[in-house]
Order: C-alpha cells, then structure tokens, then sequence
C-alpha cells in the first residue's frame, strides 16, 4: 500500500515535496561534510592562515622540511688583556737612588751654590749706584773713599763735595722703601759708619746711595 493512499490530493501533493525537500537536504549535508576538511584551511581576509591560534603569528614551516635562517654573528671582539711590561720595557728608568735626583743642587752650608741664603741679595746689592760727597777738612778724602768702596766691588758713580751744611760723622743716606735701604746699610755695615734715611737737604738728590764722609772716615774694609 501506498503512504499517500488515504491521502486527499492536496495532502499528496505537499507529502512529495516535503520528502523532496528532506532529501535536498541530505544531499547537501552530505556535500558539506565531504568538503568540511578543505575549507577550515582556506585563506582569511588578509591572506592569511585563520586556523585557531596561528592568526597573525609567524608560520611553522612543515614537518621534514630544514629551516634556512641563519642566526645573526657577533661581530664585536674583546679587547686583549694588558701586557704588563717584562724586563727592558718603559718604566725601568729614572728609579729611586739614581744619579740626577732632585735635591741635590744647592744643598745649604756649600758656598757658592744657588740657594745659599743671603748670597744673591747682597751681590745684587753692591750693584747700586753711590754717590760719595767729602764734608771734611781732608782734601781727596770722598776720591779716597770711592777707590775704597769700588775695591770692595760697588758700583760708584759719582765722586763730589758737600757744602750745604756740617755732617757729624760719615753716612750712608738712603731713601726708605727702596732698594737703596738695604745697600746704605750693608755698605756701612763693611766700613765701619751709620746707615739713615735721607735728610730734608738731600730728600731730591738724583737716586742712588749717598755716601758723606767726614774727618772720622778710615780708609779699609772694616766688615768680616
């Protein structure tokens, strides 16, 4: 018997075409089925692979197959160790104890060696000018008293009378602040008088020692 028997003609009618449908359907999900494998691999919007998990992440090249990058070098290099210097080598001269140490020029207590105190200064000191004046009654006493003090190694410049007034003993007259102070003084120190300051009457006299000898003036070195 028939599945449609029984059935009016409009109920038939709509029976074929659900089966028909129904086996529309299966033949498509067949289809699907068959095909379901080869499309999960297919390329997504950006050409690349949309399996799960490998979205925007490097490929994996297959199984089998030998990868051909080649991990970057080092160039750089370590600087060599420090050779320390062997025999021969800089740094052997000059060491302690050797000749040519400093300290050894001008020790004190040599004479005659730079450095000694004193020694400088008053050589330099008999290189100022003098200028020597008789106050006395002794003629030639001042021309006397020149050879003596160039004898002895100053600088005489200037041989003459003074008769501005009477001067009570021989003197060197200096101008105070000025190197003529330590010349007056050593001069007289040597021969035997006084050192002082110039006097109101000689305060303009051209610059330089001035040196008035008078009746008490004794020819010779008197200095030790």
């Amino acid at each position: 018997m028939s599945v449609f028997s029984g059935m009016s003609r409009p109920m038939k009618a709509a029976g074929v075409v659900l089966i028909g449908v129904a086996i529309v359907a299966a033949v498509i999900g067949g289809i699907s089925a068959l095909s379901g494998d080869n499309g999960a691999n297919e390329a997504g919007p950006s050409g690349t692979s949309t399996q799960p998990g490998t979205s925007g992440g490097p490929s994996t090249p297959p199984s089998g197959t030998t990868s051909t990058a080649t991990p970057p070098t080092s160039t750089s290099t370590s600087p060599a160790p420090p050779t320390s210097p062997g025999p021969g080598q800089p740094g052997q001269t000059g060491q302690p104890g050797q000749t040519g140490q400093p300290g050894q020029t001008g020790q004190p207590g040599q004479p005659g060696q730079p450095g000694q105190p004193g020694g400088d200064q008053q050589a330099s000191n008999k290189w100022v000018t003098l200028r020597v004046f008789n106050n006395s009654t002794i003629k030639g006493l001042a021309a006397r008293a020149a050879d003596d003090f160039r004898g002895a190694g100053w600088n005489v410049v200037d041989v003459s009378n003074y008769s501005q007034g009477i001067i009570p003993a021989t003197t060197a007259y200096y101008r105070p602040g000025t190197d003529e102070e330590a010349a007056a003084k050593q001069l007289a120190a040597e021969f035997g008088f006084k050192a002082e300051p110039r006097f109101e009457g000689i305060q303009s006299a051209s610059p330089g020692v001035i040196v008035i000898v008078t009746n008490n003036y004794e020819s010779g070195h008197k200095g030790s």
